[in-house]
């Protein structure tokens, strides 16, 4: 895939920003069934965390590479022990128009 444009990186670490951890990686390591959970997750919603347990940074890196590589995803983000991860989804729309947050509701008198 395509490396993000600054401005889409930025929308997306927005949209990711209110998401709970989907899927997470144990001292087990990256097995065939959590990548297939992270798989099925990134179908479903495009964009997603996983949350990596027990691990230094530079593994956590490195997990995040191979997870981008082994999928077809995008790294967004990664901080402490939760890393952002997207793909588009081609029958979800255009993925340079993230969707919209809700709007706030109007000011009350």
């Amino acid at each position: 895939m395509e490396p993000l444009s600054s401005a889409l990186r930025r929308a997306l670490r927005a949209r990711a920003h209110s998401l709970d951890p989907v899927v997470g990686v144990s001292v087990n390591g990256l097995s065939e069934a959590v990548l297939n959970e992270i798989d099925r997750s990134l179908k479903a919603h495009e964009l997603i965390k996983v949350r990596v347990y027990g691990e230094e940074r530079g593994r956590r890196e490195e997990l995040l590479s191979e997870i981008c590589e082994r999928l077809g995803a995008i790294p967004v983000q990664h901080i402490g022990n939760i890393v952002v991860v997207y793909r588009e989804n081609p029958e979800a729309g255009n993925p340079s128009q993230p969707q919209a947050q809700a709007t706030p509701s109007p000011r009350r008198r």
